[in-house]
This record gives C-alpha cells, sequence and structure tokens, in this order.
C-alpha cells in the first residue's frame, strides 16, 4: 500500500511536470498536434514567481474578426493542455479540438484559452497560502506520504497571474476584460488554486473550473478555508468534478463536504455550482481529455 501512494504522490507532484529548453520567442502556432492557432510566448518573466512558458490559443475567426472581443479562460498545466509532444503522459487535453468543435456547434461562445505552463515549485504555487497555519511546510493528505516542504507561493502565483500575465493577454489580444468573462480552471492542485483564485480575487474571475480536486492535500485546509470566504453567488460559478479510481478515489467525501458549503453559501446546483462524479474515471490527463468539454460549456455556454 506504502508504494502505491508513493506511486500516486509523484503523479500529483508531477503529472504536469515542465518540458525545458523551451525558450523561443511568440510564435503563430499551431505546434504539431495542435488543432487552429497557438501562439507561444517562452520564459514570461516575474517579479513575484520563476518565469515560465505561456501558450494562447486563438478560437477560429479571430484574425478575420478584427473588431471583437473575445472572454478568456486561463489554465493552469499549461504544457498539458493543447499538445500531446509537451503533456506529461503525451496526452493533453485536447481543449484546441474540443473548443473548436463546441464553438462550431454554439455551445460556448468563442474564446481565448491561455495556457499557464508549470514549474518545479507546483506544489508550492498551487497550494492555496491562506487556508494553511504555516507557509514552510503543508501535509500531503495521504497516509503514509510525509509532508510538502515550502516556501508556500501560491499569494506569489496568483499575482503573477493577475497583475503581469492578464495585464499583458489584455494588452496583446482583443480581450474582454471583466470578471463575467474572465475564467480559471485546472485539475487536481490545479483545482485548489483555481477554487483559492475565486476566493482571493472575486473581482477578477466570474467562475472556476475545479476538475478532479485535489482537496485531502493540506489535510482538506482549503476545504474550512472556503467556508469563510466564498464570492458573491449572483456574479460567480463552481464547476467541480472527480472520478472514483486512483487518486480521484480520495474526492468525494471532501467534495460533499464542499458541496454544502457551497449551497448553504447561496449556491444552487444546476445554476452557478455543478458537481459531476465519473464512475471508473482516475487522476490523469486521459480522464480529464475525455469530459473537458463539460466544465467548457458550464463556464463558456452560451
Amino acid at each position: 500500500m506504502k508504494h502505491t501512494w508513493l506511486a500516486l504522490l509523484a503523479l500529483l507532484a508531477l503529472c504536469a511536470r515542465p518540458v525545458v529548453g523551451q525558450t523561443s520567442p511568440t510564435v503563430a502556432g499551431p505546434p504539431l498536434g495542435v488543432t487552429g492557432t497557438v501562439r507561444f510566448h517562452g520564459d514570461l518573466p516575474s517579479k513575484y514567481v520563476a518565469k515560465r512558458n505561456v501558450e494562447v490559443w486563438l478560437p477560429p475567426g479571430y484574425d478575420r474578426e478584427t473588431g471583437r472581443r473575445y472572454p478568456v479562460l486561463y489554465m493552469h498545466d499549461g504544457q498539458n493542455v493543447f499538445a500531446p509532444a509537451t503533456s506529461y503522459t503525451r496526452v493533453d487535453w485536447g481543449v484546441d479540438e474540443t473548443m473548436t468543435r463546441l464553438i462550431a456547434e454554439g455551445k460556448v461562445r468563442a474564446a481565448i484559452v491561455v495556457a499557464v505552463w508549470n514549474t518545479p515549485a507546483r506544489m508550492q504555487e498551487y497550494m492555496p497560502r491562506k487556508a494553511l497555519a504555516s507557509d514552510s511546510a503543508f501535509p500531503s493528505g495521504m497516509q503514509g506520504v510525509p509532508v510538502f516542504k515550502g516556501p508556500v507561493l501560491s499569494d506569489d502565483y496568483l499575482r503573477f497571474l493577475v497583475e503581469e500575465l492578464k495585464p499583458f493577454i489584455d494588452r496583446t489580444y482583443r480581450t474582454r476584460t471583466g470578471p463575467a468573462d474572465t475564467f480559471i480552471m485546472g485539475s487536481s492542485m490545479g483545482g485548489l488554486i483555481s477554487a483559492y483564485a475565486l476566493t482571493e480575487y472575486p473581482g477578477v474571475f466570474g467562475g472556476a473550473g475545479c476538475v478532479s480536486t485535489a482537496w485531502q492535500v493540506g489535510d482538506g485546509a482549503m476545504v474550512a478555508y472556503l467556508k469563510a470566504h466564498l464570492p458573491a453567488p449572483a456574479s460567480h460559478r463552481f464547476w467541480f468534478d472527480h472520478g472514483t479510481m486512483t487518486m480521484d478515489s480520495l474526492i468525494g467525501p471532501l467534495q460533499r463536504q464542499v458541496n454544502e458549503i457551497m449551497r448553504a453559501g447561496g449556491y444552487v446546483d444546476g445554476k452557478n455550482l455543478e458537481t459531476r462524479t465519473y464512475p471508473g474515471a482516475d487522476h490523469s490527463e486521459r480522464a480529464w481529455r475525455v469530459r473537458v468539454a463539460e466544465p467548457l460549456v458550464f463556464l463558456l455556454g452560451r
């Protein structure tokens, strides 16, 4: 059993490891295996966190409809979002293909997707700092697996997103800038930081897609934090989901606690709160690729 948990821990910490050496300037896409136009911004600097790559997917017609502005979805673990060549498991989320299809079917608004690559400090950047008692270590939430060592950098990571990256995206691309048109999404630890982003910056983000959220990390600290820091339900929305296999088997009980907190805070199932369980689905990019259309429709649906 110990070896099983260590393997799952490795998946949690490394499932979106960065691909090093890609420092080319902005280029018009697409890279191999990507549908549509992706622009690559290599090694974007920050005064808060380590520099990192960012990819920007542009919806069909972006270059033709020059007077049109678009909502924006920010996604964590960005190297897994569009291209199988850069994904940790060589299986990407397929957001480029899925968005292209959903736009053509009229199920979502045409939107820009910003994929923010992670760094070796992924765990520290994605663990919600204000939910923790300490900024130097936090429990793994898994029996037999020791604490993760800090420093916890999530507040700095969110400052990078809000104060540096978003202004850069808004200057460079034709965006709709308000919270009703700005969303954030990720899986596992990326689900944690997405929920945290809405609590910390409700005036910036209007919705979060929290996929296979690793609530157990930090011994469920983020669950308790949500209870006191929910943004106004009238102007925000949350998507939650999980499978039932591998690490996703730990999520259900904590997700039910989160759901009760959300409902007590005024969120309504089927309106601004959605929770899905996928029997047999595991904790992997392959599983997230299969169902990614559903949170996309929830956040960007017409």
